[in-house]
């Protein structure tokens, strides 16, 4: 939620279910897609449990361009078919 000129927030809407969260990651520079996904999902169970998930997917670092390309292609990054793998990395870590 960017601060108004009048330095009052923005409401993030109602299909944000954890507001607190969904500020605290757009501050942190988060997209708005992606802090909503991840206050929606920490308002769905705990936010502790939103924190251990993960980890069981393979580095980018370890998959070949065509890979990341795949994974770009599935998130509807435009692009992507002239990235490096450093490029392609990097957009689907900020995507």
């Amino acid at each position: 939620m960017a601060p108004r000129n009048d330095g009052k927030r923005e409401d993030p809407g109602p299909s944000v279910k954890d507001p607190e969260v969904y500020e605290a990651l757009r501050e942190d520079g988060a997209s708005k897609e992606k802090a909503a996904r991840i206050a929606n999902a920490a308002a769905n169970s705990s936010r502790s449990e939103v924190g251990e998930r993960g980890g069981h997917a393979e580095s980018y670092e370890d998959r070949t361009v065509e890979e990341l390309r795949d994974r770009a292609r599935e998130l509807d990054i435009e692009g992507r078919s002239s990235m490096t793998k450093d490029e392609l990395i990097d957009a689907l870590r900020n995507h």
